[in-house]
């Protein structure tokens, strides 16, 4: 769930079986009038262009649609006399672009192309400012994706990097708590390389804040350690110091850094 803020009205975004449903009656709580949000979205619906819309909405994406009785809905729409919920709407024809949700989060929901429409019964300018908030909505999560990937391939280099301690610098014969020890202290060494500090002094000058000094690591910072930790095993491996890989690492930190920040300025790096 996610909130967007549209002509300071704000408007709940729910993910639900990887497809994203906007909330109608928040948007309809932005309509500058006495009717409540349920009012507005039954009078919404039971005109004929909404039948026809959703309708056609349906047949494109749902197989699972009943055409015949939104054929009969069809007819009737625009008649005085005709009065539908968007329950009954979705009870008799099968319908998934729109749901209602009760609870906490409760009100009608519907999917992005049917919420911008319905935009549409609110004003032309709410509906092209609905657009664009959740497409800057879209594109942060895509950023969001990126560094927890990123993060991720983080972790799965550390297992590499792990596995390359235990064969080259843990006796057989140590207990695990020591090598905990060791552990740690090459996991410092890519700390120490990369922000300048080991964990424990990076916790000790940030008691506020939760989880480790890679958890506030930029994109870059973490690319650069997913790098510097593959580069780690190899120096492992050749037998080299842990003294002298210190000085290495900390050298194609700033090398590295240095080449993916400009390339970040030029807007190469996404």
């Amino acid at each position: 769930m996610a909130k967007i803020i549209v002509q300071n009205t704000e408007i709940t975004v729910l993910s639900q079986n990887n497809k994203d449903y906007i909330s109608l009656t928040d948007m309809a709580n932005g309509k500058k009038s006495e009717s409540r949000a349920a009012d507005i979205i039954k009078n919404w619906i039971r005109t004929r262009y909404t039948i026809e819309f959703l309708g056609t909405w349906e047949i494109i994406h749902n197989p699972n649609f009943k055409v015949v009785e939104f054929d009969h809905f069809r007819m009737q729409a625009g008649l005085p006399s005709f009065v539908m919920s968007v329950s009954e709407w979705i009870e008799k024809t099968n319908a998934i672009g729109i749901i209602v949700k009760k609870g906490r989060y409760g009100g009608t929901y519907a999917f992005r192309d049917i919420a911008f429409e319905f935009g549409t019964a609110i004003s032309v300018t709410f509906k092209l400012y609905l657009i664009n908030e959740f497409q800057r909505l879209k594109e942060e999560e895509l950023k969001q994706v990126g560094w927890t990937a990123k993060r991720e391939l983080s972790k799965i280099n550390y297992h590499i990097h792990t596995d390359a301690i235990k064969s080259h610098l843990i006796p057989e014969e140590i207990t695990p708590a020591q090598a905990s020890i060791i552990y740690a202290e090459e996991a410092d060494v890519l700390n120490v390389a990369m922000f300048g500090m080991t964990a424990k002094q990076w916790r000790e000058a940030n008691p506020d804040l939760k989880g480790n000094i890679r958890d506030y690591a930029t994109i870059n910072e973490l690319i650069c350690l997913s790098n510097m930790e593959n580069i780690n095993a190899v120096l492992i491996n050749d037998g080299i110091p842990q003294g002298e890989r210190l000085v290495k690492l900390n050298r194609i930190a700033i090398q590295q850094m240095q080449v993916l920040e400009v390339n970040s300025n030029r807007n190469l790096l996404k």
